[in-house]
């Protein structure tokens, strides 16, 4: 075999190696007999497996922001590669990579340790119970994540079961969820998990009327099983800096705000016994059809209502008892913004339905009678 000869072999042969893990990808899903209630139960109940990856999302959820919550606005409305390797709720890591660097998350028993590749610097955030509310982290953008939150209230009356994937190179029976709750706006939830394990592989949720995803979260490449603790584990790098912080519990700092206890119903919808009571801070609905309501320090209302005034929705003003209010929308994700008039507010109300339920409950807030 001559030289040439040699090469081209090399080639070919390390060709099919690297295209063999995409081929065997690609391989058509054998059809899963599962049910769709049984691979629902499934899903709800796979929090104790162990997996190891690494994940991609896309959200389409463009709202203008302010500074105090930029980062919602990277992880719901933009692409993410993450890396994960999880053992449980209390032992994980998660890398978020970007063009830049990376900024890794590990979970212990005592809190989470947040590292920054780019200025070399970690923060422990003390964390012995988890908090009633907080603002979203990278975490919860994973397939099994995401999925199980979303149907963590889905009844077996509002699923079917969809075409099998293959996803990571797994087999993954497919589910889908259509809310039967009139005033959601969320069309469908597609979820794809392990038909083993019942671990979400895959997710997206679509809004009404729309052929595109509002938000995916997909394995490329998936391990089942559980990963080492000293994957896990966290090592301070060389020269990195350290300085400790406190996670803030969200729904406690909002509370201080003031606003008053809240009804047990708002727009004919009830608040979600699911969730503590939380005083100020409710949430209202069930699955993926909910609506949270929010008191706003007046700084925050002040540079949200600048800032979100000009995308605002012209046509749903007549709805609004509150002249002053600013109303949006961004696939199944709206928002209203009081005006600084309103009692004891200004509130946020932000969740998966209509404009007109959020016009309603802002009319029944404590104390304000409309105008």
């Amino acid at each position: 075999m001559t030289s040439a000869w040699r090469w081209l072999v090399l080639l070919l042969g390390t060709a099919l190696l690297l295209a063999l893990p995409a081929a065997v990808r690609a391989l058509p899903a054998p059809t899963a007999t599962v049910t769709a209630a049984a691979l629902l139960d499934r899903i709800q109940h796979s929090t104790s497996v162990g997996y190891s990856g690494y994940a991609e999302t896309d959200g389409g959820l463009d709202l203008p922001v302010t500074n105090q919550f930029s980062n919602l606005t990277d992880l719901f409305g933009g692409h993410t590669q993450l890396r994960v390797w999880w053992r449980s709720a209390q032992d994980w890591r998660v890398d978020s990579i970007g063009f830049t660097g990376e900024t890794d998350l590990h979970m212990t028993g005592q809190g989470w340790w947040t590292w920054n590749y780019e200025s070399n610097s970690a923060t422990f955030s003390e964390q012995l119970v988890n908090p009633r509310i907080r603002l979203p982290n990278d975490s919860d953008l994973l397939p099994p994540q995401l999925a199980r939150r979303l149907l963590s209230q889905v009844r077996a009356e509002e699923v079917s079961r969809i075409a099998a994937r293959r996803i990571a190179g797994e087999n993954a029976p497919g589910l889908r969820v259509r809310p039967n709750q009139p005033d959601s706006t969320v069309d469908h939830i597609d979820v794809w998990a392990d038909d083993r394990t019942g671990l979400p592989l895959r997710v997206a949720v679509f809004g009404r009327n729309r052929s595109a995803a509002a938000l995916s979260s997909s394995f490329l490449d998936v391990d089942l099983n559980l990963p080492a603790a000293s994957t896990t584990a966290f090592e301070l790098p060389a020269g990195a800096s350290v300085r400790s912080g406190a996670p803030p519990d969200l729904a406690t700092t909002l509370d201080t705000l003031g606003g008053g206890p809240l009804p047990p119903v708002l727009a004919g919808i009830g608040r979600n016994p699911e969730l503590p009571t939380l005083g100020a801070v409710a949430v209202y609905g069930r699955g993926v059809t909910e609506f949270a309501v929010v008191p706003l320090p007046r700084r925050i209302a002040f540079a949200l209502h600048n800032q979100l005034e000009p995308a605002a929705t012209p046509l749903s003003k007549p709805q609004l008892n509150d002249p002053g209010a600013i109303t949006l929308s961004s696939g199944p994700l709206t928002l209203l913004l009081t005006s600084f008039g309103a009692p004891n507010g200004p509130w946020l109300l932000v969740g998966t339905v209509t404009e007109k339920v959020l016009a309603a409950a802002s009319a029944a807030l404590p104390g304000w009678t409309g105008r």
